[in-house]
């Protein structure tokens, strides 16, 4: 008993972790994904040069997520196989280069070969952060990817903000990203925070070897709310700018003002929702979640008022985004031997799979209205609800961390 707890406290020395290295990640992520939340923000502008119709505008954001949503859980098989640090400033300066890149182009076809080629960075970075952050989190797991998780809400926050520029000096002004990439490059190879991953990681691997199993039921479960959420949040993400100017009639500023502000609160509710999910359980904040939505998703379809609409960005940001981080570390407990590849599910597959989705909204959209085709996004709210209900019971998780705490403390 006491060479296991040994062998647990051991990668979890104090000396060697810091407020730099759980924050870190996070500064990552919010990079990373600045540069895929202004995409959104720049199809007002590709619609009106280009002529596009909505379908035309949500199969840029298809071309983004399609590849990244069958990358993503290979290059998380990969991670399980072999750390490959690399992969995350190479992800963070790939999706720069490509959004920066947009700025540059002259045609239809080009936006589309950048915006794969974007998602294909955020395929190569999400899956190895997912397992630097399980290397470096303790028994509040939660807390500490909620911190993770928010550092991407602030980088889709962010993202609209930026891409706002292309407005005011210019597409060429894009290249904004493309700086931030190699700064944030730059710091990652200088402080070489993968070599104390490295060590965690193996570490870890020795403690599950044998003990380790995966739970293959409770994560099929769980990949329904993971869809139906990576749904919600494309369709808002995609088209709520559109939304805006189209249907409210408000200006582009304000269509990007209202993105943002769903995305700010969102990094706020993110980091609640990971210290709740530790203190009333993965499965009840989840639950919580979609009995929220339920009834917001409809109301906000329905609204043709500006105010009201401002209004519910907040409480529907809480169900779209609170329930993130418990989605990931569910996924990472159920398939405890395959950490990589449930990170590739759930943290990035979590995000790029609805947007397969978006070009069949945009087509009902260019059909119908856009408000007519955002009432099929109230069934897939019940669905997951339901869904909920079916996942394996929180207690036993909860008892399995309590335990990893106590031999800690001994």
């Amino acid at each position: 008993m006491s060479e296991e707890a040994n062998v647990v406290q051991e990668p979890m020395a104090p000396p060697k972790v810091t407020r730099w290295s759980e924050y870190f990640p996070a500064i990552c992520h919010m990079i990373n994904d600045t540069a895929q939340g202004s995409l959104p923000a720049l199809l007002p502008l590709f619609i009106s040069t280009y002529n596009l119709t909505y379908e035309q505008a949500a199969i840029i954001i298809f071309c983004n997520t399609a590849f990244a949503s069958v990358a993503q859980p290979f290059f998380g098989y990969l991670a399980d196989k072999r750390t490959f640090w690399q992969s995350i400033p190479l992800g963070i300066l790939i999706c720069g280069l490509s959004i920066t890149s947009l700025g540059f182009v002259n045609s239809y076809e080009a936006l589309l070969v950048c915006s794969l080629i974007a998602g294909f960075g955020s395929a190569l970075f999400h899956p190895e952060a997912a397992r630097w952050v399980n290397a470096l989190s303790s028994a509040n797991k939660g807390k500490v990817m909620g911190y993770f998780s928010a550092g991407g809400q602030a980088g889709f926050a962010i993202g609209p903000i930026l891409g706002s520029t292309a407005y005011i000096w210019g597409p060429k002004s894009l290249i904004i990203f493309t700086i931030m990439a190699l700064i944030l490059g730059a710091i990652y190879l200088y402080t070489k925070p993968y070599k104390l991953v490295k060590e965690r990681q193996h570490t870890a691997a020795k403690t599950r070897t044998g003990s380790a199993q995966n739970d293959w039921k409770s994560f099929n479960i769980l990949f329904i709310i993971i869809a139906a959420r990576s749904i919600i949040f494309s369709v808002l993400n995609t088209f709520i700018p559109i939304y805006w100017i189209t249907h409210l009639m408000q200006s582009t500023a304000s269509g990007n003002f209202a993105l943002s502000a769903f995305f700010v609160s969102g990094f706020i509710v993110t980091l609640l929702g990971g210290t709740l999910a530790d203190r009333l359980g993965y499965v009840k904040v989840i639950r919580y979640c979609y009995i929220s939505l339920v009834p917001l998703m409809l109301a906000f379809t329905l609204s043709d008022s500006y105010w009201l609409s401002m209004a519910l960005l907040i409480p529907l940001s809480f169900g779209v985004f609170s329930q993130y981080s418990p989605i990931v570390i569910l996924g990472q407990v159920y398939l405890n031997k395959n950490i990589g590849f449930a990170s590739g599910i759930t943290l990035g597959l979590g995000i790029t799979l609805g947007g397969i989705i978006a070009p069949l909204i945009g087509k009902l959209a260019d059909i119908y209205t856009l408000q007519e085709s955002w009432l099929t996004l109230n069934p897939i709210c019940w669905l997951a609800l339901i869904a909920t209900f079916f996942i394996t019971d929180i207690p036993r998780i909860k008892n399995k961390l309590e335990t990893t705490v106590s031999n800690q403390q001994q």
